[in-house]
């Protein structure tokens, strides 16, 4: 009786999980061929990068600062006092590889892949994406490409924005805030933060941008059931971007150079 219970959940996860290899498969594919949709191309760069900064700002500020207090506490603690200044690359790498990347992907998962569900799932709903297949348009050209390349592409921008932000508001939580010895934290920030730390971190972003498009996109393409749909749509792109994302970061920090 309980592995006829699981039998379903099973064959539904399994089903979902080909319907999106499928998505991403024609995505990828249609990438390459002519013609592209420019406009709207464009259109998903300025929504996920331009209009998604404030909210990317203040979450690496916030981040930044109690990264920097956490590690300000923990050398202080258990390592002594003065010892502070040398908590710098471990703030910044700390922030570059892992914290900024994922919260800048749960972030936009939050804004922007809801937001692709929903817009492409009232299409559905109002049988415009039927239409596409009536004027022999191809929905997956129209829709699903220029949002997925977009995302991919904008992803690391805002992650690259981040760890910036975060690096020097850890800085600034050290340094001006705490008394640490300026010098001496930039100097082995410098001295031990390497090129592939932060690029590490932007691999992942652009993964994470992949992640969240075709999810955003498969959750709206497969809507039914009028508003109520729409609704349901939005709140599963979120759910399963974001357990996908913090999946996906542990094997990509596990199996990726270090």
């Amino acid at each position: 009786m309980p592995a006829l219970s699981l039998a379903g959940p099973m064959r539904n996860f399994i089903i979902q999980i080909g319907e999106i290899a499928e998505l991403a498969f024609r995505t990828f594919r249609n990438l390459f061929r002519k013609p592209w949709e420019g406009r709207i191309f464009l259109q998903q760069l300025d929504e996920i990068g331009a209009r998604t900064l404030p909210v990317v700002s203040l979450t690496a500020a916030f981040g930044g600062l109690v990264f920097g207090l956490q590690t300000y506490v923990g050398f202080h603690r258990y390592i002594g006092q003065g010892s502070e200044a040398y908590g710098g690359p471990i703030i910044s790498l700390g922030l570059s590889k892992e914290l900024i990347p994922i919260l800048v992907g749960l972030m936009v998962a939050g804004r922007v892949g809801s937001s692709m569900a929903a817009e492409i799932g009232t299409m559905r709903i109002t049988e415009q994406v039927d239409a596409l297949f009536s004027l022999g348009a191809d929905p997956n050209r129209y829709l699903v490409v220029p949002r997925t390349a977009a995302a991919f592409l904008m992803l690391p921008c805002l992650t690259l924005f981040g760890d910036l932000i975060g690096i020097l508001c850890g800085m600034l939580y050290n340094v001006t805030i705490m008394g640490v010895n300026g010098t001496v934290y930039i100097r082995n920030t410098l001295l031990y933060l390497q090129f592939w730390d932060v690029a590490t971190g932007l691999i992942k972003a652009s993964v994470f941008g992949v992640i969240i498009a075709i999810v955003g996109c498969w959750q709206g393409l497969k809507t039914e059931g009028g508003a109520e749909g729409v609704g349901r749509a939005t709140t599963r792109t979120v759910v399963i971007a974001s357990i996908s994302i913090l999946i996906v970061n542990f094997f990509m920090s596990k199996f990726l150079p270090g």
